[in-house]
């Protein structure tokens, strides 16, 4: 796996390896907005993760997701960690591996 210095830089190349959909996480699923699509925990894998420290400022705690859906859309999904964390199912949060 690679090695990122930063969150714009690991999601510019993700996208030029394909991962060119965008998911936003919901309490209990992943939605893609482009697509009209919301997917549940067993309905994508996760590929890849990088986690960035917010060394100054709380807000840029991060952690990037490459995602592959079971009909092979690839894409990806930032989450926060943190103070700013996202409140999510147990589902969600074994699925991220955020326990």
């Amino acid at each position: 796996m690679k090695s990122y210095e930063t969150v714009t830089e690991a999601l510019q190349d993700l996208r030029q390896r394909g991962y060119t959909t965008d998911f936003n996480l919901q309490f209990d699923c992943i939605q893609c907005e482009q697509q009209n699509k919301k997917l549940n925990p067993e309905e994508f894998d996760i590929e890849e993760v990088y986690r960035f420290e917010g060394d100054t400022d709380p807000g840029d705690e991060n952690i990037v997701y490459a995602i592959r859906t079971l009909d092979g859309t690839l894409g990806t999904l930032m989450h926060g960690y943190g103070v700013y964390a996202e409140d999510v199912s147990d589902d969600m949060i074994r699925k991220l591996g955020t326990e």
